[in-house]
């Protein structure tokens, strides 16, 4: 699963992919429209982060590449690369629980905070995709 070179796209499955973990520097790309809303990245070796109409939606610590990302009413799922483990933050529904899986292998259930953040920590390798799939319960 390569970088995403342009920094955000819309894929052929109507998914999108965003975030390039190899950039030295900080950039950054806004007001991308996909399905009549607007999307800001920001992506670097540090940090890769997503909004939606402004509000937020995913961040990675260091930075990642995240491929076909689906955000449904009770589910988002994802691929992510990275060079290094990596503590992913999402945005979801406030204080609900939901299901976390790694490679299709259920890590066990996990609550978003008052806010709706749900933050896991996922042991990536490089040139290697990780498989996300959160399913609220």
């Amino acid at each position: 699963m390569p970088v995403v070179s342009e920094l955000i796209r819309i894929e052929d499955d109507g998914t999108i992919s965003f975030g390039n973990y190899m950039l030295a520097a900080k950039s950054k790309l806004q007001d991308f429209e996909f399905q009549g809303d607007l999307y800001k990245v920001k992506t670097f070796g540090e940090i890769t982060k997503l909004e939606r109409n402004g509000m937020f939606v995913y961040e990675s610590v260091p930075g990642t590449a995240v491929n076909h990302f689906q955000a449904g009413d009770t589910s988002v799922q994802f691929s992510v690369e990275g060079e290094k483990d990596a503590q992913i933050t999402i945005q979801l529904e406030d204080e609900r629980e939901y299901e976390v899986y790694v490679d299709g292998v259920s890590v066990g259930g996990m609550k978003t905070n008052v806010s709706g953040k749900l933050v896991l920590s996922v042991e990536l390798n490089p040139g290697k995709a990780t498989a996300i799939r959160i399913e609220a319960r």
